[in-house]
């Protein structure tokens, strides 16, 4: 009876690394393919990190263009009077 539960364990021990084996092979080619996508991530994140810097950089020379049109502007026509508004009575209303 000691010998056939000796045995049973021996069994259950067996197919229990079978099964870890199996397992870690698994685990270890979904790390690889996680790795892989980190990788790949971190290298998109670097491009996007570049495009901002390059973007920052052009909209910031846009602003000071944009400043400098619009003080040529200025200068180029004076500011127009305001006109007087005058109200005018209709001839209907003179007529009454």
């Amino acid at each position: 009876m000691r010998k056939m539960n000796f045995i049973g364990f021996l069994g259950l021990a067996a197919l229990g690394l079978c099964l870890t084996g199996c397992k870690d092979t698994k685990t270890l080619q979904e790390n690889q393919q996680l790795k892989a996508q980190v990788a790949e991530l971190q290298k998109e994140n670097g491009q996007l990190g570049n495009d901002v810097e390059t973007l920052t950089a052009d909209r910031d020379q846009l602003t000071k263009e944009n400043s400098a049109l619009q003080a040529e502007l200025k200068k180029q026509r004076p500011a127009a009077k305001a006109e007087s508004r005058k109200h005018r009575r209709s001839r209907k209303s003179q007529q009454s």
